[in-house]
């Protein structure tokens, strides 16, 4: 067995040189919004967070989840509204949109933040 697990590790490391080599390696989100310094990819994370929150609104609304799921995933979903409040804040610094206050004009007045 020990010659398998040697066998997979050296075919996993192939594999990971390989990914390094095509640059194909999927960048992670940084955990501090600020220690992003490119509007660019600032933008990029903010998108990424707003698919996570879609995608967990989507789950919360199946009707088949029990209480303690639908507690875990509203937990999350907050989670994920914060963070993207520390995002929109760092685009902001780095000379981006107030993304904060075209919210608060859809919200309170029900402007279009595109037209």
């Amino acid at each position: 067995q020990a010659r398998n697990a040697e066998k997979a590790m050296t075919a996993l490391a192939r594999f990971r040189q390989a990914q390094l080599e095509e640059g194909k390696v999927k960048e992670r989100r940084p955990f501090l919004a600020s220690e992003c310094n490119e509007l660019p990819k600032a933008e990029k994370w903010r998108r990424q967070i707003i698919g996570e929150i879609s995608k967990k609104v989507a789950q919360i609304q199946n009707a088949g989840l029990g209480e303690f799921r639908i507690r875990d995933l509203n937990d999350e979903i907050n989670k994920l509204l914060r963070e993207k409040g520390h995002w929109e804040y760092r685009i902001k610094e780095l000379g981006g949109p107030d993304y904060a206050v075209s919210e608060e004009c859809v919200v309170l007045h029900g402007c279009s933040a595109f037209s």
